[in-house]
């Protein structure tokens, strides 16, 4: 769900980037039919997914949204925690964040007959009301939860996450801040070891 954070941590290697985009999409033996530099941007999508997951700073942001929003805790987190690199982009990157989401888009619209079908059902949405600019918002990130709370399959309190986030906005933002250093040269390392393979 954070696909802002996916993207960024692509650098600008459009292959990685489709690849990390898609990685929640393609399930078991599906990944074969992509070439081999899609399957290393699957690959880091799943290698960030890992060490966020057990990262003791997203831990805590976890933990803390647990109370009320249960198994989407994690979901929520990633889409805070793109929030918060929306409201951060400066401390992270020297491109103008417009004109970094319009290269992703045209990096997912000139491939977009390789997605998956799920990836192509998301993609004109996330165009047409720009959803990672629109993170940096409150009412960007209102919109989003709204829409996912209409299909998730169990009773949740989604739709209210943006109440939650405004409630511990500083600890949230604290633990993003300590986080995301230490995932970009995790990312660093890790984007070395798979490009250096193709």
């Amino acid at each position: 769900m954070n696909y802002l954070a996916h993207l960024f941590l692509s650098g600008e290697n459009e292959y990685l980037m489709v690849g990390n985009f898609i990685a929640d999409h393609i399930k078991g033996n599906k990944i074969s039919k992509y070439s081999i530099e899609v399957k290393k941007g699957i690959e880091l999508h799943r290698n960030i997914d890992y060490f966020t997951d057990h990262h003791p700073e997203f831990v805590k942001t976890r933990e803390r949204l647990h109370q009320n929003q249960h198994k989407y805790a994690g979901v929520v987190a990633d889409i805070f925690y793109d929030h918060l690199l929306a409201v951060h982009w400066k401390k992270f990157s020297n491109l103008d964040l417009n004109n970094f989401v319009s290269f992703c888009y045209g990096v997912l619209l000139r491939n977009y007959t390789i997605l998956p079908s799920k990836s192509k059902r998301i993609v004109p949405f996330l165009i047409m009301q720009n959803w990672l600019v629109n993170y940096r918002t409150f009412d960007g990130l209102n919109r989003s939860f709204e829409l996912m709370s209409r299909r998730v399959k169990y009773s949740s309190k989604i739709q209210h996450s943006v109440a939650d986030l405004k409630k511990d906005y500083a600890d949230y933002s604290q633990e993003f801040l300590k986080f995301f250093p230490d995932m970009i040269e995790f990312v660093k390392d890790k984007t070395n070891d798979l490009t250096g393979e193709i």
